[in-house]
């Protein structure tokens, strides 16, 4: 791979550009982790913040970086990937991903950087750069991830009410108050070991591009690691409350022990992707199981509308950051020639 010289300064914008997507990450899909704990009560939104933002940054004692791996060198031909390219795929994520948090709608900024990474590439070297086989994982698990989470999900609801088949309600309701707290956190932990890991892909995507980290590494410098964790902590903080209530209210009424089963469903399903390095998105699984577990109790609980539309969105992510990353990597020809 051959890499090309590039100032400082617009390899330094680049890299504070991607720990803004990063941070709008954490801000985007805040919602993800915490809509169930504040729509139930459990907790207060500015504890739910804190509380969730911890567990993102606790992540990176637990995870390996096998999904920044696969952004970094497995989507794409790494012989493709310029500051232009890295450029046009930040912008269009970005772009996408203020969009839709603009609307309140809970789309994917994991698949908005997919897209964002494609469609540059493509507008620079065409289709035949991709790596298909790790499009192809990316694309399988808009699918796989959400099925999974539901029937995680809608498992433990069945489990779980057979198990407190015998127990007043209000015992129920008591004991999954503070369950609640650990599956909050479990997922948070999930959101934030597979969010973060796209961000140093990208990242990494970019320095070996420059020539500022080699080809061969195995891992990223660290100091992108923790940038990232950070950074997509911090955007949690902020919370999306836009998304908070689509995600806690309006698809399906949840009730601690709902909520305990869907975030529990959906951090599994996130720790198995992370394992196998698939950059899936949390909210897609989020979703998935809040669905799984409003059916258990009847389809009629869920608001087929609501979900609908939010399919609508993630059907419509990748093609359109892709378009508008195409877009602008033609722009960051001129304004970085």
């Amino acid at each position: 791979m051959q890499t090309i010289q590039v100032a400082f300064w617009v390899v330094a914008m680049l890299v504070v550009l991607a720990l803004l997507f990063d941070f709008m990450n954490g801000f985007h899909d805040a919602a993800n982790s915490i809509a169930t704990v504040v729509s139930t009560g459990v907790l207060k939104p500015q504890q739910a913040v804190l509380f969730a933002a911890f567990f993102n940054v606790l992540a990176i004692m637990v995870f390996h970086l096998n999904v920044a791996a696969t952004v970094g060198k497995g989507i794409v031909d790494a012989g493709v990937v310029d500051h232009h390219v890295v450029f046009g795929a930040l912008i269009g994520a970005i772009t996408w991903n203020v969009i839709t948090w603009w609307y309140g709608i809970p789309s994917s900024s994991s698949h908005a950087l997919i897209g964002g990474i494609c469609g540059a590439v493509i507008g620079k070297a065409g289709i035949g750069a991709l790596i298909g086989s790790g499009v192809f994982k990316v694309v399988a698990f808009i699918f796989v991830s959400p099925l999974l989470g539901f029937i995680l999900g809608s498992l433990l609801m069945v489990l779980v009410a057979w198990i407190c088949r015998r127990s007043s309600p209000l015992r129920v309701d008591n004991w999954f108050r503070r369950l609640q707290l650990v599956s909050a956190g479990l997922y948070s932990l999930g959101h934030g070991g597979n969010d973060a890991q796209k961000t140093i892909g990208i990242i990494w995507m970019l320095l070996i591009a420059t020539g500022y980290s080699a080809a061969g590494d195995k891992l990223p410098p660290a100091w992108t690691i923790w940038a990232c964790y950070l950074a997509i902590g911090l955007g949690t903080m902020f919370g999306g409350w836009r998304i908070v209530k689509t995600m806690g209210q309006k698809i399906t009424k949840l009730k601690p022990v709902g909520g305990f089963c869907a975030e529990t469903g959906g951090a599994l399903t996130l720790f198995l992707a992370t394992a196998m390095g698939v950059p899936v998105s949390t909210t897609h699984t989020i979703t998935g199981a809040i669905v799984g577990v409003g059916s258990v109790r009847s389809a009629s609980s869920v608001r087929w509308g609501v979900a609908g539309n939010i399919v609508w969105a993630w059907i419509f992510t990748i093609p359109a950051s892709a378009f508008v990353a195409g877009i602008f990597y033609w722009i960051s020809l001129s304004l970085f020639a």
